[in-house]
């Protein structure tokens, strides 16, 4: 489809200049261009025209969609093109929507770069001609991978910059110049809205092969206090140096989160499963201890379920990636442990019965030895679980109890029928064909109905 929105954009461009104005490239769509990368969003910005002549000419090549006309931006049906006016916002409020827009067809291309956010995205390019204009040095900062804010006025208006600029760098290898990490000190992120802050961790997450630099530009920003406190409190928390030569808890997470990116695009729930590796261990901060002059961070995994909660709350209301996350969290530790001590398979089928996503509970064990360094050579567990796994997989494809063979029996719905299938799910964890499962099923449902004086089930012919 990119090609299709290029050919549209050519088109547009030509009429455009017919009519006397000049159509360029914007924003992420030329950096990624002279990058080398794939290009996924096409903006153009037309210069020289007012919107009801634009809207004429689009007019003309199909269906015009208004998505932002105040703002001067309009798409074309089936066309994936932003296509705007140049524009400026002068700040109203601290709020992200306190801004008053003012469109200028004419302002010329040095205003309409200046609004930008880094000399990076102020580069636009001739739709037509090829020719890049750069009023701001952004090609040299492209070459050196540098981030330099254009405007010092403008640059704070929109907080939400701060975790751009933290977000790029971790997504483009690029460093944070000087006085642009001075002035992200300085702006207060109280303003933004979770989704925001969410989705510039989302990309950083999903799109970057270290998510982990994300976090510390955030840290070397000074802006980890406001939305991610809990991961702040991992700073200074020490680890026992001869399983954690990586240093502290925080830099453990880290290399977990970036060892995490090996295992991320295989799973389905990508974004929860990165989430997990950022969390796995916030327990630490409540928990470690030393203990006869060794550190200690018994129950951890516990104690860092309501953190998590704490964290993943404030960031977004998806109670399916807090669900995931919760578990992910409290079952972290489970697969190396069971894998150690080459536990039973009823006890690796309750791990995996217990788990929202037993392949990505692997993923996330896996990544976590992956995230140590350790004096001893790290000894992967994956092909025991995996194959437990297998195991596990076809206990649950085995015939079982149901609700409907309880009822055949004469059993009601209800407290003790809840029970009893909770007991008949144990014994098919444990590899109880459905047979016997049903005879102790009913022996137990039996003692049940006993004990709180009921009418005992005559079909217990064991009794």
């Amino acid at each position: 489809m990119v090609s299709e929105d290029i050919a549209i954009a050519e088109r547009i461009a030509r009429r455009v200049l017919e009519s006397g104005g000049r159509t360029f490239y914007v924003g992420g769509y030329v950096r990624d261009l002279l990058m080398g990368k794939e290009i996924k969003d096409v903006d153009i910005e037309v210069h020289g025209l007012g919107a009801q002549k634009l809207r004429e000419i689009l007019g003309e090549m199909g269906r015009v969609l208004t998505i932002g006309e105040s703002f001067g931006i309009f798409k074309l049906e089936e066309h994936d093109v932003d296509i705007a006016l140049p524009r400026y916002e002068k700040a109203t409020g601290r709020g992200h929507k306190d801004f008053e827009v003012f469109v200028d067809p004419f302002a010329g291309t040095y205003e309409a770069s200046r609004r930008r956010d880094f000399t990076v995205n102020a580069l636009m390019q001739d739709v037509l001609t090829g020719e890049i204009v750069d009023h701001f040095g952004g090609m040299a900062d492209l070459k050196k991978g540098v981030l330099r804010h254009v405007n010092d006025e403008s640059f704070p208006e929109d907080p939400l910059r701060v975790l751009r600029g933290a977000q790029f760098a971790s997504r483009f290898g690029f460093s944070i110049a000087p006085e642009t990490m001075e002035l992200s000190r300085r702006i207060s992120l109280d303003s933004l809205s979770r989704e925001r802050v969410e989705g510039e961790m989302k990309k950083a997450l999903l799109k970057s092969d270290s998510p982990s630099v994300f976090f510390n530009v955030l840290r070397e920003m000074d802006q980890l206090d406001r939305w991610f406190p809990e991961l702040r409190a991992l700073i200074g928390v020490e680890q026992n140096s001869e399983f954690h030569g990586e240093g502290d808890v925080w830099n453990h997470t880290l290399l977990v989160l970036d060892m995490g990116v090996h295992f991320r695009d295989m799973l389905p729930n990508s974004y929860e499963f990165m989430l997990s590796c950022l969390c796995h261990d916030l327990g630490k901060a409540v928990a470690t201890q030393t203990i006869d002059g060794k550190i200690h961070a018994y129950e951890h995994e516990v104690k860092g379920v309501p953190i998590a909660e704490r964290l993943i709350k404030r960031l977004t209301g998806d109670k399916q990636v807090l669900r995931y996350v919760l578990n992910m969290v409290r079952l972290h530790m489970k697969p190396n442990t069971v894998s150690a001590y080459r536990s039973k398979i009823k006890v690796t089928n309750r791990m995996f019965d217990e788990s929202v996503d037993p392949v990505g509970l692997i993923c996330l064990a896996t990544a976590d030895g992956l995230g140590s360094i350790s004096k001893y050579p790290f000894y992967s567990h994956e092909e025991f679980l995996y194959e437990r796994l297998r195991v596990y997989k076809e206990y649950m494809s085995r015939p079982h109890v149901t609700g409907i063979d309880l009822i055949n029996k004469g059993f009601v719905p209800g407290p003790e029928f809840s029970r009893m299938l909770e007991y008949s799910h144990k014994l098919r964890l444990a590899g109880i064909d459905k047979e016997e499962a049903l005879k102790q099923t009913v022996r137990y449902g039996n003692q049940l109905l006993k004990k709180e004086g009921k009418e005992i089930c005559y079909e217990d012919s064991t009794d």
